[in-house]
């Protein structure tokens, strides 16, 4: 398949992002029960540092590669988005060996001074090489979502996520009676399977596509005729380097984050093994399912990125607005079922999903907040599309300063713990959604609907109360049949609300369900 439109590829990657979520629930589930919440801490705990090298092996140059081809295929310029991916193909890789090696050689002492469990040393050394993997397939998915062409990008996803889920199960079952640290590290091996396969599947794809389009190059251009690459590499480092640097604020913060919160746990009178357990309950637990419909976000700000640079490259500002609107419009009412939901439901979620009903305090905390999530992704994404991922490094860097400090003032307080983390979280995401909002604004001239939003909040409210009623009146004995009948009912009730209230109109439904055939039969 070729290029999709806009909204034809957003529900191609929406539709793998959700299989995903949903699959990738299989191992969040299980793996707490096979090695608990303080194997899933152990587990966790490696992520941060590993988030912070992947954001500067490969931080931006996947959204540089999408926007240079977008803009090199509006040129019909094939040799030039054939140069645009080796260029941007040798700068990540490069950068992935020289810190894959750096991590192998330090791991020893980032593990005991930086990680503060080194007990997840073997974790740490099981992840490394995931940076050169993910090196290749980032580049090669940012080439393919230039192309607009989301079929790869959703195939190998999908791919991945399979793959990963039965590895990550398998290799933690048979290093269990190791230590609970060695089945971290197994589960960390699974992980390391998932991407080698999912950068499989991709490179299959570019192959096809490399030989659909060699002979097209030759008869247009002539067999010796070449671009010089510094040109490119130099258009890559300027979208590269502040996108880089804003997504590396994030990173930076999330380690400085499982940092600050394991040191303020101890400084509150908390044991190591106890505060490690708190974390992955935390990052393992609650965050995955506050993230879950982040599959419609991501597949949103993938779109919108080449949408929105070819749509400004042509001066369109109107379909720069239009598509503004739309992706606002999806976040907003796809996203508030789910909130309604995991605040709600917070405690029989977390009962049946992990035996852990303790741990739906900390998701009905940070459930009023996900909506902000939600729209955060296509405010961020619009930001960067538009030559303006300074604006969005500020507003991180920001929000990560507040989060940080409150981290270090909250969670050490005996009385707070970690809650203190929750709370902090919370206002970093109100205070970088309303400043992405406000420079969207800006340059855009774009406002969200207060109306609309208006509307999306009464929707939820009702919704919301139909489905605490239905859970907390004892008609079934059985709290399962009453959790999957409460959520049935605020998912229709929402449903019949947007209708009623004319977000959504019944031929949008249809529109929507033909163009999901048409993905399917793909």
């Amino acid at each position: 398949m070729g290029k999709q439109s806009f909204i034809t590829g957003m529900l191609i990657l929406l539709g793998a992002g959700l299989l995903n979520r949903i699959l990738g629930f299989v191992p969040r589930i299980m793996l707490p029960r096979l090695i608990g919440a303080e194997g899933v801490g152990l587990y966790q705990l490696g992520w941060p540092f590993l988030s912070v090298i992947l954001t500067i092996v490969i931080g931006g140059i996947p959204l540089a590669v999408s926007k240079l081809v977008a803009q090199s295929e509006a040129e019909n310029n094939e040799l030039r988005t054939k140069a645009i991916l080796k260029t941007s193909l040798t700068l990540s890789v490069t950068l992935a060996f020289i810190f894959t090696g750096i991590c192998l050689i330090a791991s020893s002492w980032i593990t005991s001074h930086l990680l503060t469990d080194n007990r997840v040393y073997y974790t740490f050394i099981s992840m490394s090489p995931i940076i050169i993997i993910v090196s290749v397939s980032s580049v090669l998915r940012g080439f393919f979502q230039g192309k607009q062409d989301m079929i790869p990008s959703a195939t190998s996803q999908i791919v991945e996520t399979i793959v990963r889920i039965i590895m990550v199960l398998i290799c933690a079952y048979v290093l269990l009676p190791y230590g609970i640290e060695f089945a971290a590290a197994g589960a960390m091996l699974g992980v390391l399977a998932g991407e080698i396969a999912g950068v499989f599947v991709l490179v299959m794809h570019y192959r096809q596509t490399k030989k659909k389009q060699l002979p097209q190059e030759r008869s247009k251009f002539g067999a010796s005729f070449k671009i010089s690459r510094t040109p490119i590499l130099s258009s890559l480092l300027r979208i590269t380097i502040p996108v880089t640097g804003s997504r590396l604020v994030g990173a930076s913060s999330y380690l400085f984050e499982s940092i600050l919160i394991a040191q303020s746990l101890a400084a509150a009178g908390i044991a190591t093994a106890i505060a490690t357990a708190q974390y992955g309950a935390l990052q393992g637990m609650v965050i995955p399912i506050l993230l879950l419909p982040s599959a419609l976000t991501g597949a949103l700000s993938t779109s919108l990125i080449p949408s929105l640079s070819e749509a400004a490259a042509r001066k369109d500002y109107e379909t720069v607005r239009m598509r503004m609107n739309q992706s606002m419009r999806l976040a907003l009412l796809a996203g508030a079922p789910f909130a309604v939901i995991l605040f709600v439901l917070a405690d029989p979620l977390c009962s049946l999903l992990y035996n852990h009903s303790e741990v739906g305090s900390m998701l009905a905390m940070m459930a009023p907040v996900a909506l902000l999530i939600y729209i955060q992704g296509p405010l961020q994404a619009a930001l960067q599309a538009l030559d303006r991922p300074g604006v969005a490094l500020i507003n991180t860097l920001i929000g990560a300063v507040v989060k940080l400090v409150l981290i270090y003032l909250l969670v050490s307080r005996p009385e707070i713990g970690i809650r203190g983390a929750i709370i902090a979280s919370n206002i970093n995401i109100v205070l970088v959604t309303l400043l992405h909002l406000r420079s969207v604004k800006r340059w855009l001239h774009y406002s969200l609907h207060h109306i609309d939003f208006l509307k999306v909040l009464l929707a939820m409210f009702v919704s919301g109360t139909c489905c605490f009623m239905i859970m907390r009146i004892e008609w079934s004995e059985q709290l399962t049949v009453r959790f999957f009948a409460s959520c049935a009912v605020a998912v229709f009730v929402y449903i019949g609300m947007i209708i009623g209230l004319r977000l959504i109109h019944p031929t949008d439904l249809n529109r929507i369900l033909k163009l999901g055939r048409k993905i399917v039969k793909v």
